[in-house]
């Protein structure tokens, strides 16, 4: 073999010809691994370490000792360092000319945050550069300035409100009067508002979004000043910047709002986003050059010892060959001296642990991993067993995880590179790592182990920006686009669904290995205290995070959603830590998780009972904790109780669906299969337009529906006093078997975690992060419903060419428009993707089986069930709304609450008036859940099969008709009587109304007189303060000469309810006419006020073209619509009238005459009479024949008036004495006892209903005696 062969460079013909043809690419470090491969003797071994630390070849000599660790380490001091010029234990002096680091006296050349110039309140959460404001607004900047270079500094969002990064000079004073972004000494970006700050304020850059890297960079010789987002440039900000000299220049400067949290990076650790040319403000730590080189050489020995990528396959056919038979016996001694190498380093360099660990180890983990399977975890294992024999590699290990955590915070999802794309591989790298027990033992002993675990737990969610790229093709029914824009978006959201599902099972994963981690501490612990204890300083710390402004300090929204997701899937699922799950159900049913185990079900009362810290400021069903302990003392044996119960116990055996019997419910049957298929298209069912048709069940815009909000009425109506109390009924309407209170069994440890805690702390977690976050999605319809709806009609008037002058501005309205839709569907589908997979509906369904029996249970156990937590309620609401509106379906509303739910309308409709429940807003979710449900007539028929609905639900709506709960209590009356008063508008219905509730109502009212006449009392009362309420708003507009967005939007919701009240009268004048037509009149004159008050408000105290203007709304409506309903209330009094033959029958006719008030009853239904626009009048023979009755009760009232006016002529010579001194008409028969005021009795009856305290002197009253005065 000729080693100096000049045309093969000292190799053998052979071995030439095998590299020469597969690795002619090959560079230096190639070259040395191949001159060290030329023989069979022990010069192969000098050659291979010659390769492995880039030495010249034949630098190193044949070893006359044996070839261990203390040798290769003599090899690196000696050789190695000598060869790359580096001088051990010498940092290197690294001169910096144009940055000036202000020393206060603790660490020379360390870059700070200056105290000294913080404004407002701004707190350090987790050392040193994560930063949070308590103010309204602060400011701080570095001490550190730049005047001439190239320097950058990376932000860190860990919210994305309104914040200002940049630069600003000393100059720039941060003041009550004067923010950082009102100097023209500051140069600032804000994200939130996209736009710049230097004194004035300009369109600028990009939205961000939570987990962003903000790059800030400062060009002092060109005199610009640029942002990145991500490591994309957004452009120059601002150019022409102020020349600045030696010791005076631009410091980093923040300002943020309240609440807002981000990590400031000066160069401390490794920017996530270097950007070329640009040095860090903190220079980084002078051993960086020599960490580097060793890594470089393990990662050369690593290729050696098994190569990991195709470009290194000459190395396999050297192996083949026999030149590297001795390579596994010097990975030990060569690693080993690396390692200790690197380790050295760690400990003689202060702070250079975190810069390494977190940068150059970090991405040696990474690149060895590879991001693309397979995955290289064997070699992995190589690397951990090398450096963890050393302790100086523990802080290089917690630095790591650290870095993996914060890089799950900030990775975003690119598509061409899904599956395995945003956080999946750093999680993964986690995962291994931490499935080695003495790393999780460090991990879990680290000071910030929570933090890290929550990074974990992040991801990062696109913003509209991101969606787009993200989403580039998108179609929805009834588009213009084409065909490959839909296969395209199938596509996409397809590649991104598998992303994100693969994100979640490593952070299952991650929290698996948490769970089954059992810390050596005394006394022992068990599995599952860990994660117990993360779970509970969670759900502590983010108390309010459900808040419209949360507390400062609060966990990101994707941790709790992350969080809840991993509970839900092991709840639903199953998983097993130690056999846990052996202890409950049938042995073949082991396995299932909780939610779907079925069989006898069990909860601890002592998780309603106890208070604990997180829970602490929660609200109960029965008001707060401390009020209960104070009234209703818990006993110390109830904490030690088991509720027990079978599924399924409310329903009869013919409607039962459970997880054992042969019917099963829908979160476990493969009832509707073509419904569970549609569920695999993740686009075909993007939130349907008009011509859409992926939901069985025609949607409204927003979780509970607008319409039955009083919410929505909450700043803009002030409600009227209460009339009176509830009527307390009962709630029970079968018995309840099957349930039983027994004490504990002690088969487990209390201090394991176990299934029901997990349950409890999943139902708080959706309450505090899934909630909000469907909120989003609902406001995100509404936004698409009415965009489309825009778009549509704009598109019509462009090809009907309505608007010729005015094609222009409808094509650039159409340009809007379609934006508009196309980020609607983006976020709708990825809301879908992220949100509704299909595993998670069918645990939501089965948790709110769960909780619907559990509340059932438990609200026969008084001294339980006031303690129950407020958010298990709103959570079973809530959930079931959610799943009820998923597009596409989760299963046919058919069955949605036949096959699972039943019990649901069992418990709303018996606790919606239940006097144990104290707040208000909950009985309200439950009446807007049934007046939801009652708008479809799936639904309306689940109601009308439900024996707790048809025994309780007629009297509890009528008993609920307050003032707290009218305004739904009056929609879930007028959807079961819809469609059948005078001239009552069908359109847009998806159910007709309901014959048998209709029925059950008229015998509630007819068997109680109390009951129906407190109704209708309210009902008066209510609808008079609503007509009232409506002509002062309109008469303001018209007074200001204004129309206001807001307050046409109240008028418009105020008529709208008393149009209703209106319809509801008129339901009762049809249905119980005997009320007002025979026995007392006093029922009859109020009717009779109430339609003149109406009467007089709508037309004499409001300008009729003014009252149409300011009910501005999509379809056509106007004043007519309220009189429709008045109309129908005297068509049913006369109908009634002619039927009764009561001697005592009240005359209909006389009592509207004695109002003395015929004027405005003429010119009110000579206006309905008139009014065709609305379309009342039809012209069919029933129309005709009742506005013929009109026309002559018109009549007879005319002629009525004038002979009462004829006869009961003002005579000024009588007196006055005789006459009620309240309504001036009738004579004073009652005396009030014991006061002895009179007045005529309708009037003092009247006023009595509201008041039990005389009318005159406010005395209570004890008694009315009717005699002749």
């Amino acid at each position: 073999m000729a080693d100096d062969d000049p045309k093969f460079g000292g190799l053998s013909t052979g071995l030439a010809i095998v590299l020469n043809g597969k690795n002619s690419r090959e560079g230096s470090g190639k070259a040395h691994l191949v001159a060290s491969c030329n023989g069979f003797t022990e010069q192969s071994v000098e050659r291979a370490i010659e390769h492995i630390f880039n030495l010249p070849y034949k630098k190193i000599k044949a070893p006359t000792c044996p070839v261990d660790s203390a040798y290769i380490r003599s090899v690196i001091r000696n050789e190695f360092l000598w060869q790359n010029m580096v001088e051990l234990n010498i940092p290197v002096a690294r001169e910096r000319d144009g940055v000036s680091i202000g020393n206060d006296g603790s660490q020379s050349g360390y870059v700070k945050l200056d105290e000294s110039s913080i404004f407002g309140d701004i707190q350090i959460v987790k050392h040193p550069f994560v930063v949070e404001t308590h103010a309204s607004f602060s400011s701080v900047r570095a001490n550190t300035c730049v005047w001439r270079g190239k320097w950058m500094y990376e932000v860190t969002l860990e919210t994305s409100g309104v914040q200002q990064l940049g630069w600003a000079t000393a100059a720039c004073l941060f003041t009550d009067h004067m923010g950082v972004w009102d100097s023209d000494e500051s140069y600032l970006y804000d994200g939130k508002r996209v736009r710049k700050w230097n004194k004035e304020t300009e369109p600028y850059g990009q939205p961000w979004a939570a987990g962003d890297v903000i790059g800030c960079c400062i060009d002092m010789d060109s005199g610009e000043i640029l942002f990145y987002r991500n490591g994309i440039s957004l452009g120059v900000a601002f150019g022409g910047i102020r020349k600045m000299v030696p010791g005076l220049g631009y410091y980093p400067v923040i300002s943020l709002s309240q609440g807002e949290r981000s990590e400031l990076n000066f160069g401390g650790i490794p920017f996530a986003y270097p950007i070329k040319g640009y040095l860090p403000i903190q220079s980084p730590p002078s051993s960086l050059d020599l960490a580097s080189g060793l890594i470089d050489c393990f990662r050369r020995l690593l290729q050696m010892w098994r190569p990991v990528n195709a470009e290194i396959d000459t190395v396999e056919t050297i192996i083949k060959l026999k030149r590297f038979e001795s390579i596994e016996d010097l990975f030990s001694p060569i690693s080993h001296a690396i390692c200790e190498e690197f380790c050295s380093i760690l400990s003689l360099r202060n702070g250079s642990a975190e810069y390494i660990g977190r940068g150059l180890f970090c991405s040696f983990f990474m690149e060895t991993f590879r991001s693309h399977p397979p995955h290289d975890y064997s070699t992995l294992d190589r690397i951990i067993d090398s450096f963890i024999k050393f302790p100086e590699s523990r802080m290089l290990f917690e630095h790591l995880l650290g870095a993996l955590s914060a890089a799950c915070k900030t990775s975003s999802l690119v598509l061409t590179e899904c599956p395995y794309s945003g956080s999946y591989n750093y999680l993964a790298v986690a995962c291994h790592i931490l499935r080695r027990n003495d790393l999780m033992m460090l991990w879990w002993k680290s000071s910030d182990f929570e933090f890290m675990l929550e990074g974990f737990l992040s991801r990062k969610s696109p913003n509209e920006h991101d969606l787009r790229c993200l989403i580039p093709s998108v179609w929805w029914p009834g588009s213009c686009e084409d065909s490959s824009s839909e296969h395209s978006m199938l596509l996409t959201t397809a590649a991104l669904s598998d992303a994100v599902n693969k994100i979640e099972e490593k952070q299952r994963e991650l929290c698996h290995l948490v769970m089954q981690f059992v810390p050596p501490v005394t006394p022992p612990q068990f599995p599952g205290s860990v994660f117990r204890t993360f779970l509970q300083n969670i759900l502590l710390k983010n108390r309010g995070a459900d808040r419209n402004v949360p507390p400062p300090g609060v966990s990101s929204n994707s941790v709790l959603v992350s969080l809840f997701s991993v509970v839900l899937h092991f709840l639903s699922e199953g998983f097993d830590i130690y056999g846990w799950n052996k202890r409950s159900g049938p042995e073949s049913r082991a396995h299932l998780g909780l939610l779907h185990r079925g069989g006898e079900q069990c909860f601890p009362a002592s998780l309603f009972l106890k208070n604990d810290p997180h829970r602490v400021d929660i609200s109960r069903i029965g008001g707060s904790y401390s009020h209960l302990s104070k009234c209703y003392p818990v006993v110390s044996d109830q904490q030690d109780e088991m509720i027990r119960w079978e599924e399924g116990f409310m329903d009869d055996e013919e409607t039962r669906f459970t997880h054992l019997s042969r019917q099963k419910p829908c979160c476990c049957s493969s009832y509707d299969s073509d419904t569970l298929q549609k569920c695999k298209d993740h686009m075909k069912f993007s939130s349907k337009g008009p011509h859409g048709s992926g939901s069985s069940v025609p949607e409204r815009s927003t979780r509970v529906p607008r319409e039955c909000s009083s919410s929505n009425l909450s700043e803009e109506i002030v409600e009227k006093p209460s009339t009176s109390h509830h009527t307390v009924s009962d709630f029970s309407f079968r018995p309840m078997q099957q349930i039983r209170i027994l004490q504990t069994e002690n088969t487990l440890p209390s201090a394991i975690l176990n299934e029901e805690e997990l349950l409890d702390a999943m139902l708080l977690l959706y309450h505090l992060g899934l909630a909000p976050k469907f909120k989003q999605v609902s406001s995100v319809m509404y936004r698409y419903s009415s965009s489309i709806s825009l778009l549509e009609e704009t598109d019509q008037h462009i090809r009907e060419g309505i608007y010729g002058d005015k094609v222009k501005r409808l094509k650039e309205a159409r340009r809007v428009y379609r934006e508009e839709v196309m980020d609607c569907v983006r976020h709708s589908a990825w809301y879908r993707l992220s949100l509704f997979s299909h595993w998670k509906q069918r645990g939501m369904y089965a948790t709110c089986m769960w909780i619907v029996h559990l509340l059932l249970v438990a609200s026969k156990l008084d001294s339980v069930f006031i303690y129950i937590p407020e958010y298990y309620l709103e959570t079973l609401v809530d959930l079931f709304h959610v799943l009820r509106k998923t597009d596409p379906p989760f299963v046919a509303a058919s069955v949605f609450i036949k096959r699972g739910l039943a019990s649901f309308v069992t418990f709303v409709v018996t606790h919606f008036n239940d006097p144990r429940i104290s707040s208000a807003e909950l009985k309200d979710q439950l009446l807007q859940s049934i007046a939801v449900l009652l708008q479809y007539k799936e639904f309306l028929a689940a109601f009308e099969c439900n024996k707790a609905a048809k025994l309780q639900m007629p009297k509890a709506l009528l008993s609920a008709f307050d003032n707290g709960s009218w305004i739904p209590v009056t929609i879930i009356l007028l959807r079961l009587w819809k469609g059948s008063g005078f001239n009552f508008p069908k359109n847009g219905e998806s159910s007709s109304s309901s014959i048998l509730f209709q029925k059950l109502l008229v015998e509630a009212c007819t068997s109680d007189d109390q009951l129906f006449s407190t109704f209708v009392n309210r009902l008066f009362n209510t609808l008079s303060w609503a007509m009232t309420e409506f002509s002062i708003s309109v008469r303001e507009m018209q007074e200001n000469y204004k129309l206001l967005d807001v307050q046409q939007r109240k008028c418009s919701v105020i008529f709208d309810l008393s149009c209703n009240l209106a319809r509801v009268l008129e339901f009762c004048t049809r249905d119980i006419p005997q009320a007002f037509v025979s026995g007392s009149d006093m029922n009859l004159r109020r009717l009779a006020e109430v339609i003149i008050f109406v009467l007089n408000h709508l037309i004499r105290s409001v300008d009729p073209e003014f009252l149409d203007l300011s009910l501005r709304r999509p379809e056509k409506v106007n004043s007519g619509m309220i009189l429709a309903p008045l109309a129908g209330i005297i068509l049913n009094l006369l109908d009634a009238s002619q039927v009764e033959n009561d001697e005592h029958r009240n005359d209909i006719v006389s009592t509207f005459a004695s109002m003395d008030c015929t004027d405005i009853i003429l010119i009110g239904f000579q206006y309905l009479l008139e009014y065709n626009s609305v379309g009342f009048n039809k012209g069919d023979d029933d129309s005709i024949v009742k506005l013929r009755k009109l026309e002559q009760f018109l009549n007879l009232l005319i002629s009525q008036s004038e002979l009462e006016k004829s006869i009961h002529g003002v005579d000024e010579r009588e007196t006055d004495d005789g006459i009620c001194c309240i309504c001036y008409t009738n004579p004073a028969t009652a005396r009030i006892t014991p006061c002895r005021h009179v007045s005529c009795y309708g009037c003092i009856s009247r006023h009595l209903l509201n008041c039990q305290r005389c009318f005159f002197c406010n005395a209570t009253v004890l008694d009315i005696s009717q005699e002749g005065i």
